[in-house]
């Protein structure tokens, strides 16, 4: 074995496996990761001799930019792939086209295809979103997706993370963790060295790149103290014109083209002979590259301020001199050389291009470094990139930036004079302020949009407006109001023939509609999702379909919502818009809620809980109900998390469930005056209101809590017939909409002995431990004399109300196999069993993963494989 791969066996063999499956169709998806120096590119390059005959292996690179490069790794295929794909990278502004090309690349033959893409903890936000469109697909393609990364540079936010938990999810995953080398390892190296080998493991510790600079750098006869040294010991040697060289090719964080280099050097590759020969750099005809990222660094992080702001500026004035140069490899070197004119004058053609490519991130990274010289620009060009920034930091779910670039935009829209574009970042300010959770906020920026466009001239502009109010006045329950606004937008939408916003208008007038018993509402929205989808107006389709589903769980009509929900999601995945794909999935944790079905209303509840408000709230309340439903403990940070965000947005729709959770949580722990404070308020609310739901819901939780009698509620919801003491024909109805927690606790009001030994069955088998344990409680004091004393005393086998698959997954931790070994002895997802282990520490009561195994022995669970 070549001896710069030693032991890395076991995962070249699981690479050349995942290729084989490839070719017979099964394809993957492969994390390659480790430390800095770990061998992670070392493995790369010796992939193609195990691989199949005929593999195609196609390799692109993340650059370490200060902002990066949209689609940076994917331009690095261009010259090894086809037209269609090298077109659809280059021109950047149809992120689908490059996705179909992305696919059919893959798909073509000769098969499998092995896409390696290095380094994805610097990949840009385009490529992530490529990469995440590859990973739900890579199981019926014909190739493998290599990923390389640094998994000790991951911070909680880091923008990887949210593709490594898809790659979690998906259907074949192979992770391989890069170990440091042994010390066998490390003596094997340094055979041929006059180093000490246990010298050199003991300053290394087995990194890979270390000990190989370290021997290279051996000459000296002593061991270096850290990798710049070692690195800065191999330069000694060379000559100055090879020092200059390599000091100047060390500012561009990338494989430096040839056209560059030769404009660069004035000895062209020809002078980079002597570096490449000590094993520095790596030439071919197209391009230069540093044989390791590291190399390269301590180069760089070597050189004196002024020398490397010098080196940059001459990258700078080459590039501009270039036609077609990237303008975000301009801009990088314009701000490490200090050059504001340069940023004023390439900043916001960068931006451009980041916003068309769907790197958003990246956009807004440039417009920040840009809006710093606000003097540069005149005040309608500062408004402008004012708003691109705020629609930018909109997109990124950053509120605190979105909504003061959008107030200075707005400002300067003023001072201008000019009444449409006033009202069009009226309209803006509202959306943003709304988004932020500043519900107030937003209501002033929407009547003032209005106010300044009725007159303006501009039907399709006033449209938004209308319509944007509407929605407003729809999510905060003031019905009549949101329809008069919505018709008002719905003839202007047609007037103009706008499909988009035609689809918006009849969306929030059918909402308003069907949420205040209007039957024709329904009609209304499924029109708003006809219109979008003949239109090709794909999130307005997915915003029909999320009010649609919403409608349908409020009204308990979980059939028809079982319905909608499966072309919803496909529809959001396949246009890759995450933000309404997340929502959906909290409206499927809702639904999962309503079955009792715990562990599936947990895991589709995670995709909510980013920044996304909207999606956030709901995915909250889910995570806290099945936690107090369940007596879990944890639920009272999600609920306290919950209404605040609630609180913010002054919504029904927001507060309303979060109250009924918490008044719930109150009234299960015995503190009924805590219940009667948590539901009253809201209850009021939707009283003054007239919203059905949330007002049976919360006044039945009132009657829990012995509260005077409230009005009587009118309405046929099972909560309001529970209130009125109707326990059985709320039960029936519960059952017939499959709300199995729901049923077991309206039985538990009979006065019948026998009908709460019912309720208590089905409370034990789904788990609901709180609401069984009053239910006991209140037998015994009826003096039943034989009450089911529960699972945990009557299985056995099973004594932490444990599920068979996380009887599995405590058995393996017992083992004690890690995450990705447990994921592979079960052949689920790293992230499912992530869920499970969480689960298993709260059901033993035990913070570590130690302390899990022990408290599983104490209680007699067997081993794995063992009955």
């Amino acid at each position: 074995m070549d001896r710069g791969i030693l032991e890395r066996e076991p995962e070249l063999v699981r690479l050349a496996t995942a290729a084989r499956e490839a070719a017979d169709g099964a394809g993957s998806v492969a994390l390659v990761l480790g430390e800095a120096g770990i061998g992670k590119s070392s493995l790369v390059r010796a992939m193609p001799e195990r691989l199949p005959q005929h593999t195609r292996i196609l390799l692109g690179q993340c650059d370490d930019l200060a902002t990066r490069r949209p689609l940076g790794p994917f331009r690095d295929l261009i010259g090894s792939v086809g037209a269609e794909l090298a077109r659809a990278v280059m021109e950047g502004g149809d992120r689908h086209r490059v996705y179909e090309a992305l696919l059919g690349e893959l798909s073509g033959v000769p098969h499998p295809a092995v896409l390696v893409v290095e380094d994805v903890h610097w990949a840009d936000e385009a490529s992530l979103d490529a990469l995440r469109f590859l990973v739900r697909r890579m199981a019926q393609l014909p190739a493998v997706l290599v990923l390389t990364y640094r998994d000790d540079e991951l911070s909680r936010e880091h923008p990887l993370r949210h593709l490594l938990g898809q790659v979690s999810r998906a259907d074949r995953v192979h992770r391989l963790p890069l170990a440091r080398l042994s010390k066998s390892a490390v003596h094997t190296l340094s055979s041929a060295s006059s180093l000490d080998p246990a010298q050199v493991y003991e300053v290394t510790s087995g990194n890979p790149f270390f000990v190989t600079e370290i021997l290279a750098a051996g000459g000296t006869g002593s061991v270096p103290p850290t990798v710049v040294d070692a690195v800065l010991a191999r330069l000694r040697g060379l000559d100055g014109r090879s020092v200059d060289a390599l000091e100047q090719l060390a500012v561009v964080p990338s494989a430096v083209e040839r056209t560059l280099v030769d404009t660069l050097l004035a000895d062209g590759v020809a002078g980079l002979a002597a570096a490449e020969q000590r094993g520095l750099l790596t030439v071919t005809p197209e391009r230069v590259a540093f044989r390791h990222e590291l190399i390269r660094r301590a180069v760089a992080d070597s050189l004196p301020a002024a020398r490397r702001i010098e080196l940059d500026r001459r990258v700078l004035t080459a590039l501009v001199a270039r036609p077609g140069s990237d303008p975000a490899r301009i801009v990088h070197h314009a701000a490490r050389a200090g050059d504001q004119d340069a940023i004023a004058r390439y900043g916001p053609a960068a931006a451009r291009d980041a916003t068309e490519a769907g790197a958003h991130r990246e956009a807004a990274a440039h417009l920040r470094l840009v809006l710093r010289q606000r003097h540069r620009y005149t005040p309608a060009e500062l408004a402008d990139l004012l708003e691109r920034y705020a629609v930018e930091c909109y997109t990124l779910a950053d509120s605190v930036e979105a909504v003061a670039a959008q107030r200075d935009a707005v400002a300067l829209r003023r001072s201008l004079g000019d009444a449409l574009a006033l009202g069009a970042d009226l309209r803006w300010l509202s959306r943003i302020q709304w988004w932020a959770g500043h519900a107030e906020e937003a209501r002033d920026a929407a009547r003032e949009a209005i106010a300044v466009l009725e007159h303006a001239g501009d039907d399709r502009l006033l449209a938004l407006a209308l319509s944007n109010t509407a929605q407003l006045r729809m999510l905060s329950d003031r019905f009549t109001e949101a329809i008069a606004h919505g018709e008002r937008a719905i003839a202007l939408a047609r007037r103009v023939d706008d499909p988009a916003i035609l689809a918006h208008a009849l969306n929030n007038v059918g909402s308003a509609r069907w949420r205040s018993g209007d039957p024709d509402g329904r009609r209304q929205l499924e029109e708003s999702l006809a219109v979008a989808l003949a239109a090709g107006e794909v999130e307005h389709a997915c915003r029909s379909y999320a009010n649609i589903i919403w409608t349908l769980l409020d009204n308990l009509q979980y059939a028809e919502a079982d319905r909608f929900l499966p072309p919803a999601m496909e529809l959001a995945d396949r246009a890759e818009h995450l933000g309404f794909l997340n929502y959906l999935h909290v409206e499927q944790a809702m639904r999962r809620l309503a079955a009792a079905d715990w562990e599936e209303a947990e895991r589709h509840a995670e995709y909510g809980m980013h920044e996304f408000v909207p999606a956030r709230c709901p995915a909250l309340t889910v995570l806290a109900r099945v936690r107090v439903r369940c007596g879990r403990p944890g639920a009272d940070e999600p609920l306290t998390q919950a209404w605040e965000i609630a609180v913010g947005t002054g919504e029904l729709q927001r507060t309303g469930p979060v109250a009924a959770v918490r008044a719930e949580a109150a009234w299960l722990r015995g503190d009924h005056a805590a219940a009667a404070e948590a539901a009253g308020p809201v209850h009021a609310h939707a009283r003054s209101l007239g919203y059905g739901r949330y007002r049976a819901e919360l006044g039945y939780w009132l009657s829990k809590a012995g509260q005077p009698p409230v009005p009587a509620d009118d309405s046929d919801h099972p909560y309001a017939l529970q209130a009125a003491g109707e326990w059985k024909r709320a039960a029936d109805l519960w059952q017939q909409a499959g709300c199995p927690y729901e049923h077991a606790a309206a039985l538990a009001e009979s006065p019948d002995p026998a009908d709460r030994l019912t309720a208590l069955a089905q409370l034990d088998a789904l788990g609901a431990e709180p609401l069984a344990r009053l239910v006991r409680a209140e037998l015994r004091r009826l003096g039943v004399s034989h009450v089911p004393r529960g699972p945990h005393a009557a299985t056995r086998g099973n004594p932490a109300g444990l599920t068979d698959r996380q009887l599995q997954v405590v058995r393996l931790l017992v083992d004690g196999l890690t995450n990705p070994e447990i994921a592979d002895r079960l052949v689920v997802s790293v992230r499912t069993v992530d869920n499970h282990v969480r689960a298993v520490l709260e059901k033993l009561d035990a913070p570590t993963r130690r302390q899990a195994a022990a408290r599983a022995a104490e209680l007699g669970l067997p081993p794995y494989g063992e009955t």
